[in-house]
């Protein structure tokens, strides 16, 4: 496992596969971050040698959309999309949805 200190605009790319993220929001507790099933990196950061997309953890990450844990004490745009799924400590995060706003009559 490993564990990173986010901070609020934070940059992070994936080690397998394309998906770039910002830090939107998170408590200051060191989280397991990944994408693909790979450890994020600091964006100036090389990926590791041979390092693949882990099919149990494939699925698209989304340009534009925000993801949340469930909880939602954790916040992350997607800034490039790629081919894997963002995780925190092993759990997927979701796709914030719009807050349903009052009707107005």
């Amino acid at each position: 496992m490993s564990t990173i200190l986010l901070k609020p605009g934070g940059r992070l790319k994936s080690a397998v596969c394309d998906t770039q993220i910002i830090v939107l929001r998170v408590q200051a507790v060191p989280v397991d971050l990944r994408c693909g099933g790979a450890p994020m990196l600091a964006f100036a950061e090389a990926p590791p040698d041979g390092a693949t997309l882990d099919p149990a953890h494939a699925g698209p990450s989304l340009t534009g959309k925000r993801y949340v844990d469930a909880a939602e004490s954790l916040e992350l745009l997607c800034t490039k999309g790629g081919e894997g799924a963002l995780s925190v400590d092993g759990i997927l995060l979701g796709i914030k949805q719009a807050k349903q706003l009052p009707s107005s009559d």
